[in-house]
């Protein structure tokens, strides 16, 4: 794993800060790279995504964290990826044409979280109705919620 992680400071220099937590590397890096990232993770032996998902820091700004969690099949280890995306409309690149499996869990965040995806194949609400107002995980939603009633307690 040493091995990977500096050839990855070579290759990106300091856009990636690595840690370690709980036996696990954490590597925090610009959204702008997060393609990049994992195209050399995948092509150095990280070829399964286990997770993508989100937290809401509502307090800080950059406001989400999109973390990834990429799994070597050979080390039997896992690499933890953070980035950091705010403002408005937050948006960082797809890495579905690197992961099919990004597909679902890109859509879940971004309908759960509003964040959106840019190069996704087909970026869409995935567990909310389509008419459904705002995103529910983000913690300034209202607790009553937003969206319309379900279609059996319309009248």
């Amino acid at each position: 794993m040493n091995e990977i992680l500096q050839a990855l400071a070579e290759a990106f220099g300091d856009q990636v800060q690595v840690a370690h937590k709980i036996d696990q590397a954490v590597l925090t890096l610009p959204k702008e790279d997060i393609a990049q990232v994992v195209r050399f993770l995948k092509e150095h032996g990280f070829r399964i995504l286990l997770d993508i998902t989100a937290v809401d820091r509502l307090e800080r700004q950059p406001r989400f964290d999109v973390v990834y969690h990429l799994y070597h099949l050979d080390l039997h280890d896992w690499i933890r990826l953070v980035v950091q995306v705010g403002g408005e409309e937050p948006e960082l690149p797809s890495v579905t044409g690197l992961f099919a499996a990004a597909n679902w869990a890109e859509r879940e965040i971004y309908d759960l979280f509003g964040v959106v995806f840019r190069g996704h194949p087909d970026l869409k609400r995935i567990m909310m109705p389509d008419d459904w107002i705002g995103h529910p995980l983000r913690k300034d939603y209202p607790l009553t919620g937003l969206g319309p009633l379900p279609p059996l307690v319309r009248e």
